[in-house]
């Protein structure tokens, strides 16, 4: 089971926002100004939601493969969501990857090492349920057991990067 975080006091959007535009500037995404980032942020958060209830009702339809697969883009709209509310708009798959270690630097910097290593090891539980779409070589248990840690990386990240602490609905 993925260690409980203790999440960090909230971090300056400003600090936030740097992170982001480092995640995508090592990705080689360049930034693309949105003038309406708000609401891009709005829809990925809801997206992340969708994914979410959707990998729960593919596990109670027995279908791994699916649920999976809704498990990694509840992670990845997740931290879409996060990106554009601080002004980053992710156009390339890497750079999903990128932006989430570079906000994972933040808690690690401030001495929440919990924090920073559930972001990582999420990232690679993430990766391997995303496989598990092609490959189908997980047992619900594994895969249940990476949606809750998907899940818990998704309100970690909302608890630490998103204004007051949860996006509305």
């Amino acid at each position: 089971m993925a260690p409980t975080p203790n999440p960090a006091p909230a971090y300056p959007p400003a600090d936030i926002a740097a992170a982001v535009a480092r995640g995508l500037r090592n990705a080689n995404d360049p930034p693309r100004p949105e003038p309406d980032a708000a609401r891009f942020a709005r829809k990925y958060a809801a997206m992340s939601q969708n994914f979410r209830n959707g990998a729960w009702r593919h596990l109670d339809e027995d279908d791994l493969a699916q649920a999976s697969n809704k498990s990694w883009g509840l992670v990845a709209e997740t931290i879409k969501a996060v990106s554009a509310e601080h002004g980053g708009i992710i156009h390339k798959h890497q750079s999903i990857i990128t932006v989430a270690q570079e906000l994972a630097r933040l808690p690690r910097n401030a001495g929440d090492a919990d924090s920073a290593l559930l972001i990582s090891r999420t990232l690679m539980v993430a990766r391997d349920l995303h496989s598990n779409f092609y490959e189908e070589e997980l047992d619900a248990d594994t895969v249940i057991a990476g949606l809750m840690q998907c899940e818990e990386f998704s309100a970690l990240l909302y608890a630490l990067f998103w204004p007051d602490g949860a996006p509305a609905a």
